[in-house]
């Protein structure tokens, strides 16, 4: 039986474990913020801060115990304190009371050497999204440190799959926040949930479900809950991809016999074929101009990823190095496209892999025997990817530049096919 449900319970909570990060990461010091609403708050906004900025891999936060001081205004910062404890950067804050019962979240950073303020900025919000605006705030700091938008506030959806009985297994299509805290379940299900993936406003989810004994693509409308099944065609419904505006879902049917690439208009409910070849085209991606598809084909014997120019119908390999490269995802900017790739030689290992379409550089990011379904974070640093740890499926994620490599395994049951949103206003 299948139920749709949007609760706040965590299902299968995530927690970032960093396994790899920079050889020198810049030591900060996050010291509690101070409280002066006159009341307790719900959640430590400074811990969320530094947790944030440590499990980036790209600072090394002090603990709490180590501190001499916990000074909350710019006033009371004893420098020579921070720098006999080699921080290089000081970060504190405080907790105001408004008048509309919203609190007001003040921080400021601070160069330890220069003894300079380097950024002092507010975030206003209510009282029960405190966690929200911590993210915003490491946000905020992350790219004033790193030069690079901080990508905290964003979410991630994933797929989780448990075994209840010898023919019996639920699973559950969950949101949760970047570091995989607040996991709630959007939809829960005694059949197989694939290929979740966010529109580009963050407000819909286009999945594949089998609820009805077959394929069907599904579209939920975060907000309300609620959620349609796409019009469902005899044989294969797959691997749904949001256009840029949010207007057309590019998919793949075997209607006609073999499975090809699709662009359904979400308005008129037009169907327009993309791919005619006997090969198998699939996992369709769009480019983020809005004017391409990428996908996967067997068309020259092995997977490999192809762009098809959508007015002209230019067909160009992307593709060379590997005998497998498929599921491709481009970043923002259109530069770089991470895959699943298999090198030649006898390889049998499948990997995360990022190639740069200006230079034609491939470089393997992982080590891993089993990696799938790369989703590229909106600042366009990371790669997150599902793969397995001895018999159970896990999330990990790694940079692009490949220092950075951090798993999130779940307390119970296998979790797969992740799919990083958007930046969400």
């Amino acid at each position: 039986m299948l139920m749709v449900l949007v609760v706040s319970v965590a299902r299968a909570e995530l927690v970032v474990e960093v396994t790899q990060g920079v050889e020198a990461p810049t030591s900060v010091a996050v010291v509690p913020f101070g409280n002066d609403t006159g009341q307790a708050l719900p959640e430590d906004v400074a811990a969320i801060v530094q947790q944030d900025l440590g499990r980036s891999g790209f600072f090394q936060p002090m603990l709490r115990d180590n501190m001499l001081g916990f000074p909350t205004r710019s006033e009371d910062i004893f420098f020579r304190d921070w720098r006999l404890a080699k921080m290089d950067y000081v970060i504190i804050g405080r907790a105001r009371a408004q008048d509309d019962g919203q609190i007001r979240i003040e921080f400021e950073l601070h160069d330890v050497l220069r003894e300079q303020a380097m950024l002092s900025e507010q975030v206003t919000t209510a009282r029960d999204n405190l966690r929200d605006a911590a993210h915003l705030v490491a946000d905020r700091l992350f790219e004033r440190l790193t030069g690079l938008k901080g990508a905290f506030s964003t979410r991630i959806v994933y797929v989780t799959a448990e075994q209840l009985g010898p023919k019996r297994q639920r699973f559950r299509l969950q949101m949760a926040d970047w570091d995989g805290a607040r996991a709630r379940t959007i939809l829960e299900s005694s059949e197989p949930i694939l290929s979740p993936v966010w529109s580009m406003d963050g407000s819909k989810l286009a999945y594949v479900s089998f609820e009805t004994g077959k394929p069907s693509i599904y579209v939920q409308y975060l907000a309300s809950g609620r959620r349609e099944r796409i019009q469902s065609f005899p044989g294969l419904n797959g691997a749904p991809a949001w256009s840029p505006d949010g207007n057309q879902l590019a998919l793949v049917l075997s209607r006609d016999g073999n499975p090809e690439v699709y662009v359904l208009d979400l308005r008129s409910r037009q169907l327009q074929r993309i791919t005619r070849h006997y090969g198998i085209d699939t996992e369709p991606s769009w480019s983020p101009d809005g004017r391409s598809l990428i996908f996967t084909s067997d068309r020259g014997g092995q997977p490999q990823i192809y762009q098809l120019d959508l007015a002209s119908r230019d067909l160009k390999r992307l593709t060379f190095q590997g005998n497998y490269n498929a599921r491709g995802r481009l970043t923002q900017d259109g530069r770089f496209l991470a895959m699943v790739h298999r090198s030649g030689g006898g390889g049998n290992g499948f990997d995360i892999a990022v190639q740069d379409l200006k230079t034609d550089r491939v470089d393997v990011l992982t080590q891993s025997a089993m990696a799938e379904s790369p989703s590229i974070a909106p600042n366009g640093s990371v790669v997150i990817y599902a793969t397995q740890e001895g018999t159970k499926g896990v999330l990990a994620a790694v940079s692009l530049d490949g220092r950075v490599q951090f798993r999130m395994p779940a307390v119970s049951g296998d979790v797969r096919e992740p799919a990083w949103s958007p930046y969400l206003r």
